[in-house]
């Protein structure tokens, strides 16, 4: 799992890691019997948005950030061992993901290989620089979902953010495909798996134990 480091949107506005986009895979990954390891671009802390925690969070979601204590930096991470690549979300992805020339490394690395390359909500900005071997984005040509533009718009974030997620998705070629605002949605593109929003982590996860089988 490639989480982000960023922790400042604008003057004031902190942002981080959407810690129930990146708890509820965890859990449900360890539950299952897989092992997790979590990286990010810097290594160490993975900052949590705090406005993704509040009072009817529940506890289970809350202890896995201890989780996110001690990240391996992404240069100490190769693909080799690896079944899966998961991306989730927070809008801190939107701005150390996209430059990681090191995960648009991993990201052909797992895709080219046929393993499976996971995003949700905010995460498919982990894809934007990842090409092919060919030099071919690698979301072109591909169904793929992710926080969608309108879904920006409603958080009033959107004038923060260095670029829309789904427009830069469908300049890069993607065959994008949403659901009304906040519903559960995924896509499935080979072996890349993309969900809308938060309440999409579950089904993506779900989607990813599946190819696992």
């Amino acid at each position: 799992m490639v989480v982000t480091n960023h922790t400042e949107i604008s003057e004031g506005k902190t942002t981080g890691i959407w810690l129930s986009e990146f708890a509820e895979a965890y859990i449900e990954f360890t539950s299952k019997g897989f092992g997790v390891t979590v990286a990010s671009p810097l290594g160490g802390k993975g900052p949590v948005d705090p406005g993704s925690v509040d009072e009817s969070t529940p506890q289970q979601i809350l202890e896995a950030k201890k989780y996110l204590e001690n990240t391996m930096k992404l240069d100490e991470v190769s693909s080799e061992g690896f079944d899966a690549i998961f991306l989730p979300g927070g809008h801190g992805t939107m701005f150390d993901l996209p430059q990681s020339q090191k995960l648009q490394e991993l990201l052909r690395d797992f895709y080219e290989a046929d393993k499976i390359v996971a995003a949700v909500c905010h995460g498919p900005a982990g894809l934007i620089g990842a090409t092919l071997s060919n030099g071919q984005p690698l979301v072109t040509g591909k169904r793929v979902n992710a926080f969608t533009d309108s879904e920006e718009a409603e958080t009033t974030l959107d004038q923060y953010m260095p670029f829309l997620l789904e427009s830069k998705l469908r300049e890069l070629g993607a065959i994008f495909v949403a659901a009304p605002n906040w519903n559960t949605h995924y896509e499935e593109g080979g072996n890349l798996i993309t969900g809308q929003n938060p309440q999409s982590t579950a089904a993506v996860t779900k989607a990813v134990i599946e190819k696992l089988a």
